[in-house]
């Protein structure tokens, strides 16, 4: 009594060959996800940091106070009066060298500090975010790559997949289900294959010479397209 070698069993349930074509995708989707949240997070944290409305506000006061002093010193030019203020000190309202001139430049020196640090502190958090977001762009960048790649893979299983089939459906033509004298379609080829595989099983010694051809056939579509 002959048995059905290992390879026959598989390579009958060869229809249902869509599991080979599940991706691995998820995984860079996920990470892609998770490393833009992040982003958004800092982004919005720096947003609402108190280093972030104080230098803001303060670009602004130096624009407005930019302006007025443009148009005290134009007066002061033209009238021959005293300019304005800026930031509250009176610079022509001061002769030079006195220690009321020098409070004022110990004064201004500060306040020029505390905008460096800030200053500092701003071009700090900006160069963090650039980093990330050059991380981000780096990862959709491995992210598309490795897309196209399995898209690649996919497309050629499929190929090899619908090749196999059809040389099965071919190679199989001639060999009816006992019994059913049924052959089989690329459409009913899981079917087809099933009900051969039943039929053999229950009484594999009548169908010894059946079994031989099988293996035959088998054996040829492994080496052609496999």
């Amino acid at each position: 009594m002959m048995e059905m070698g290992p390879d026959l069993g598989g390579l009958l349930c060869l229809g249902s060959g869509s599991s080979l074509l599940m991706l691995p995708c998820q995984r860079y989707l996920d990470e892609a996800e998770r490393e833009k949240q992040q982003y958004m997070k800092e982004l919005r944290a720096y947003q609402q940091s108190e280093a972030y409305k104080m230098c803001t506000e303060k670009i602004q006061e130096k624009k407005i106070k930019k302006e007025d002093s443009g148009s005290g010193l134009m007066n002061t030019l033209l009238n021959g009066h005293k300019g304005g203020d800026c930031d509250g000190f009176s610079t022509f309202d001061v002769p030079i060298f006195t220690e009321e001139f020098l409070d004022q430049n110990k004064a201004r020196e500060a306040e020029l500090r505390r905008l460096r640090k800030m200053n500092v502190a701003f071009e700090e958090q900006n160069a963090v975010l650039q980093r990330h977001t050059q991380n981000m762009s780096s990862a959709r960048e491995r992210l598309e790559q490795e897309l196209a790649l399995e898209e690649r893979r996919t497309l050629a299983l499929q190929q090899q997949l619908q090749a196999v089939r059809q040389a099965l459906t071919a190679s199989f033509a001639s060999l009816p289900v006992p019994g059913t004298g049924e052959t089989p379609t690329l459409s009913t080829l899981d079917f087809y294959m099933a009900r051969l595989h039943g039929a053999i099983e229950r009484d594999p010694a009548q169908h010894e010479k059946l079994i031989i051809r099988i293996k035959e056939i088998l054996a040829q579509v492994a080496s052609e397209h496999l």
